[in-house]
């Protein structure tokens, strides 16, 4: 597939003001509950998750940001020029974008975005465009929550305030009798110890890049760290867009977890079972899908900074040799 050449474009204040509005609404539907759970000391195991385990807090994830190459008018936009990675635009990005006149207009600074942020940009471009090149794999059944509490005491499993669906004996012995091999670093990293020789793999943060696949739940839900990691110079839009499928790709995680989360409104999705095997295999297939949709289009975003008029020169990762999006 080749990447469209992008080309510089204008909102006014009315209509770029429309567009914050309306990602800072989006944004409060997940981040308002977990500010109240949080400010009266209650947890949830299961919509915490990406406000606790990614870094990414939701003050900053409220802010909307048009991505690159968007020139931004009206006073209200002056506002941006004390945020990081923005600059007024010049003369030639005005006229590029339709609208010469004179006024505050403000764009993304992308030379200096691309030289603060050259190790995430390349390590990101490569993770997903090697991950989208790799065959999906289906037979890994969520075990790697399983195994994060492996012959562990009912009292020391990782989250505290829950409880075991079939207890610890029962637990164990579903590690015992599948086979795990978990290719991802971030969920390998919480096995037990007694748990880590039964994965058919070592995965590390070294050979990271060469084991993510595309049909690893945990690899789809991270499409939203490489995206906000990103920002601003992704689009807001395409950041909320990874965030949503993780929250849905958490919720049926944790599901087919060794958790008892039906009071919480989560029922099992029981992977000791065929049909429960049978019911997870399906989810993952889907959600594959749709991790697919946002891998190209992260992919296509970063190749497509390159091609911008005022960009030619910058010091972008060379993706001749990466995978195109597709």
């Amino acid at each position: 597939m080749t990447t469209a050449k992008p080309s510089l474009h204008s909102l006014d204040q009315t209509a770029w003001q429309a567009l914050a509005e309306a990602h800072e609404r989006r944004v409060a539907r997940y981040a308002d509950p977990f500010l109240a759970r949080r400010s009266s000391g209650r947890k949830h195991p299961v919509e915490d998750f990406l406000f606790t385990y990614y870094t990414q807090k939701p003050g900053a994830l409220r802010r909307w940001h048009p991505g690159v190459g968007v020139v931004l008018h009206g006073a209200a936009a002056a506002e941006r020029l004390t945020w990081k990675f923005y600059r007024t635009a010049s003369p030639a990005e005005r006229e590029a974008s339709g609208t010469p006149e004179a006024g505050a207009a403000v764009v993304l600074d992308l030379e200096s975005f691309a030289t603060a942020r050259k190790e995430a940009i390349d390590f990101a471009r490569i993770i997903l465009g090697r991950t989208a090149a790799r065959p999906a794999q289906f037979g890994c059944f969520g075990l790697h929550e399983w195994a994060m509490v492996y012959r562990q005491d009912a009292d020391d499993v990782r989250h505290e305030y829950l409880k075991l669906r079939l207890g610890s004996d029962g637990t164990d012995a579903v590690v015992e009798d599948n086979k795990i091999r978990c290719t991802h670093f971030d969920a390998f990293r919480f096995y037990t110890p007694a748990a880590r020789g039964l994965n058919e793999l070592t995965p590390t943060r070294e050979n990271q890049r060469e084991l993510e696949q595309p049909g690893c739940l945990h690899a789809n839900m991270d499409l939203y760290k490489w995206a906000y990691k990103l920002s601003p110079a992704i689009p807001s839009e395409l950041i909320m867009d990874c965030f949503e499928l993780s929250w849905r790709i958490r919720a049926m995680d944790m599901k087919a977890s060794p958790y008892d989360l039906a009071e919480w409104g989560y029922p099992p999705i029981p992977i000791e079972t065929p049909a429960g095997k049978a019911d997870y295999v399906a989810q993952q297939r889907g959600f594959a899908a749709e991790s697919a949709q946002l891998r190209a289009r992260l992919a296509a975003a970063i190749d497509a900074w390159r091609q911008l008029p005022s960009q030619a020169a910058l010091n972008l990762p060379n993706t001749s040799s990466l995978p195109s999006p597709s």
